[in-house]
């Protein structure tokens, strides 16, 4: 396994996945507008080095991640599965005796004393070649990217931020975004659900300054362990020496009490004030819309170091597909054998990016009793980060939930609205935008599973009447519906001839303050020549409704389950629209990331 970035990234050149980029570029938006491009190249195109960078002397690396060989060579393997299949391999042999040991089954595999890490032994670590102090530290000297248009400013995107605990000493390492005010002051954005946040307020509580470390630029398991939905108090440092099968190797801060990976390209030493906050944002963020801005803490840099000829490692996050995409497909496959020893019963399951991870999850399961997916469903929401999910579709074990097109024909031919659909509320991810409230919101389960005996029979049986041709359903729609603009009849052919089976319509439609998405249902609803359709999906009107990523995109962000849903007499309107206050939602909606 590699020991350092540049390791890394001629690894990547020796494979052919590297793409130099030689002219010079700027890192407003420049760089941003070229990752952008290459992450949406079939099959995550290159990673990108760019060597002449524009007010930096510091060449900068992207998209190092952002295919399914890349995200395999970063760690090491063959598939994304076989870092799972050696945590299942020690539980297995360990199995837990309880549901605490259960819970803690990823802190036990990595917790083994070969993965420990280890101290530098030597008189200078590399990331301490240059040091760097006082009126020396600049971050404008780095090539910290302006991501989008409309971003706050620069910010730091792939940072390694290193915290201890101050009740427990326990050391945590988490990627939290850092906008860069000015030369030695950025924010620190730790969303209110982070470790990192939950360490700052014991720190805030006590009144005390918090000393805060940060690495850009380190070996790939440790920049991907950074990502990782860890347990609380369990060091990613660790998960780190266990994906590399050797120890991380720690060099003492030079301004701070703290360790920092030694082979790490940059440092940042420093410290947040307990009850300092400052505006941090609007930001690009990987759901495809600027999250807005709000308080965080502030994070003085005390020193900079780094090595004599580092090189800076950045991100982009915006719409799927992206280089995070396939940071988080490591966690789905990584993280699948501790979900299975709470829930025996899970076979699978599967994040689709265009649920930005956090808003829609497939599983499937070995059903065995009545009600069997909705124990599940309750049980993911209360689980650790599944918590955040949205949305839960659970499928019979015979479905592989990997299979886009395994899930569209079973939710084509088996949903049933009436009674298939679970609605609940709880907490969110704070980037959800389309709850009325930050941070709660709405949930949706969805059964999918073949019926139990005991169980109410299912009826999705609607008028079999012929569906007009694309072009008579968008001429009638625009006569019938004042607003509406165009229209598509999604996988006719799963549903054509099968009264067994929904029929789905797509409609853009142009809201007005007066006429929100429950005005467009009341009409839908009342239409006697639309009832061969049971389903329709409502979209703004720019929407190119022939793109079924961009319209998945679209329902996944959008959708409140418990506003946007509306069902009546068997049929059901879901409103992915953009919202307002005709629409009862009075917080900002943030916009769509785009370049000029």
């Amino acid at each position: 396994m590699y020991n350092n970035l540049k390791e890394f990234l001629d690894a990547l050149d020796k494979a052919g996945e590297m793409k130099y980029i030689k002219d010079q570029v700027s890192p407003f938006l420049d760089i941003s507008k070229i990752t952008d491009k290459e992450s949406k190249s079939p099959g995550g195109g290159k990673a990108l080095f760019f060597e002449n960078v524009k007010g930096s002397a510091f060449p900068v690396a992207t998209n190092i991640f952002g295919s399914y060989k890349r995200i395999c060579m970063a760690l090491g393997v063959k598939d994304l599965d076989e870092p799972g299949k050696r945590i299942k391999e020690y539980i297995e042999f360990n199995p837990p005796k309880n549901l605490k040991e259960a819970l803690n089954i990823i802190p036990m595999a990595v917790s083994m004393t070969k993965f420990f890490p280890r101290s530098f032994k030597g008189k200078t670590p590399p990331c301490q070649e240059v040091v760097l102090t006082g009126e020396k530290v600049d971050l404008s000297k780095l090539p910290v990217l302006h991501c989008w248009p409309k971003d706050a400013g620069p910010f730091i995107t792939l940072p390694l931020v290193i915290t201890k605990s101050l009740s427990t000493g326990k050391r945590n390492m988490g990627m939290y975004r850092l906008q860069v005010f000015d030369k030695n002051t950025t924010g620190m954005h730790w969303h209110i659900h982070k470790d990192g946040s939950h360490y700052y307020n014991e720190y805030r509580k006590a009144g005390k300054r918090m000393p805060v470390a940060v690495a850009i630029g380190a070996d790939p398991a440790t920049i991907y362990s950074a990502t990782a939905p860890m347990p609380r108090g369990v060091d990613e440092i660790l998960l780190a020496g266990f994906l590399r099968k050797k120890p991380v190797t720690m060099a003492k801060c030079v301004t701070i009490d703290m360790e920092v990976p030694a082979e790490a390209e940059f440092i940042l030493e420093g410290y947040v004030e307990p009850h300092e906050l400052r505006i941090e944002g609007p930001f690009g963020d990987h759901t495809g819309y600027y999250s807005l801005a709000d308080n965080y803490p502030v994070f003085h840099v005390t020193a900079i170091t780094h090595r004599k000829n580092p090189v800076y490692n950045a991100t982009l996050v915006g719409r799927p597909p992206m280089e995070d995409c396939y940071l988080a497909k490591a966690t789905e496959r990584i993280f699948l054998p501790m979900l299975q020893t709470v829930f025996p019963e899970i076979k699978d399951y599967w994040f689709p990016w265009e649920g930005v991870f956090h808003n829609i999850a497939v599983v499937s399961i070995e059903k065995e009793y009545s009600g069997h997916a909705q124990k599940i469903m309750s049980g993911l929401w209360g689980q650790g980060q599944m918590s955040f999910c949205k949305a839960i579709a659970v499928v019979d074990q015979d479905i592989n939930p990997q299979d886009p097109n395994q899930v569209i024909r079973v939710l084509i031919t088996r949903l049933d609205i009436s009674s298939d659909l679970t609605l609940s509320k709880g907490v969110l991810d704070v980037l959800d935008h389309s709850s009325p409230f930050p941070n709660f919101g709405n949930k949706i389960g969805i059964d999918l599973t073949l019926r139990y005996k005991d169980e109410p029979p299912r009826n999705i049986a609607h008028a079999l009447n012929p569906v007009p041709s694309q072009d008579g359903l968008s001429a009638f729609i625009q006569t019938s519906i004042d607003g509406a603009v165009k229209c598509r009849h999604i996988f006719p052919e799963l549903s054509e001839n099968n009264e067994s089976s929904n029929r789905i319509l797509a409609i853009s439609v142009e809201k007005t303050w007066q006429k929100g998405g429950k005005d467009f249902a009341n009409i839908l609803f009342e239409l006697m020549e639309l009832k061969m359709f049971n389903i329709f999906i409502l979209f703004d009107k720019k929407i190119d409704l022939d793109d079924n990523s961009l319209i998945l995109w679209k329902i996944f962000n959008n959708v409140d389950p418990g506003r946007d849903l509306m069902i009546k007499d068997n049929q059901a309107v879901i409103d992915a629209c953009k919202k307002g206050s005709v629409d009862g939602h009075d917080r900002q909606w943030p916009d769509e990331l785009v370049f000029d």
